[in-house]
């Protein structure tokens, strides 16, 4: 990795505990080289369940979410955590995803022009945010926001309260490699787990995400930080952080959890490239 100046990379994500579950290798790799590392996190998880012994010493559920994804930003080393003060949305169907706060009641453009303001202020060189497919709502929302947002950067008639114009070099969309999902998707039944009901609140549709590939351009090894991925993750236990390390989900987390991938939105790739080791290659 080049080091002839200071570098700097933007991850925007929708929920606390997204940056440590996800692409939390990547994001500690990149600070222990000294890449300024920051997070934009559109909502403080309003709606994640949890059992009341971890509200104790809190006055909500995102007070807790939020101390949780600041002891886990200080363990990845971020150099900043920002929020962009939306609710989470929770669910389709459900009356949180129709909260006049949600995140995913919010306009596009509004979304996105928050998200400008931190591309203009902190001018990353990459930005990282997840792939189109997650059915999250707030997942695929914060998605095309982030989108949009990195696509409208550089052009002065698009929310000029934000600051001067900013292009950023690339744009990342973090994959879940479909190999390790079609083989989770064989193993769990054999444990007797649904794999149509993935994750501590069940809300993860595994199949689902199988049916649909994008090519990985970038693989980051994170062996060497495992450790703080783990620890990290630890951080959110009211969202089944440090269990994740026990029982068929540890073990299939350990063993997947070496390399994180990556798509490349931005620039475009025109033709079939070697995969590479470095988001700044």
């Amino acid at each position: 990795m080049t080091t002839d100046r200071q570098k700097t990379i933007l991850a925007v994500l929708a929920h606390p505990d997204d940056e440590s579950f996800g692409m939390g290798g990547t994001l500690a790799l990149y600070a222990e080289r000294g890449v300024d590392v920051h997070l934009v996190c559109a909502t403080r998880g309003e709606v994640g369940q949890m059992d009341e012994k971890y509200l104790h010493g809190f006055n909500s559920i995102a007070e807790r979410r939020e101390a949780e994804l600041r002891c886990a930003a200080g363990i990845l080393g971020l150099a900043g955590v920002h929020f962009l003060d939306y609710r989470d949305s929770g669910m389709p169907g459900s009356a949180d995803n129709e909260h006049p706060n949600a995140l995913v009641q919010a306009p596009l453009d509004e979304v996105a022009a928050k998200v400008v303001r931190y591309i203009r202020t902190l001018k990353p060189d990459v930005v990282l945010t997840f792939d189109p497919i997650y059915r999250h709502p707030d997942h695929i929302h914060i998605h095309k926001a982030t989108v949009l947002a990195f696509e409208r950067a550089d052009d002065a008639s698009f929310a000029p309260e934000s600051g001067l114009p900013f292009k950023p070099q690339k744009l990342f969309f973090h994959m879940i490699p479909r190999a390790f999902l079609r083989f989770v998707v064989r193993i769990l039944p054999l444990f007797g787990q649904d794999p149509h009901k993935w994750g501590s609140n069940g809300d993860i549709d595994l199949v689902s995400l199988t049916e649909v590939d994008f090519p990985t351009h970038v693989r980051i090894n994170v062996r060497s930080v495992r450790a703080k991925k783990e620890a990290a993750g630890a951080c959110h236990a009211s969202q089944g952080g440090g269990q994740m390390q026990h029982g068929v989900r540890g073990l299939l987390m350990r063993f997947f959890s070496g390399a994180e991938m990556f798509m490349r939105a931005y620039p475009p790739v025109e033709r079939k490239e070697r995969v590479k080791r470095d988001l700044f290659a």
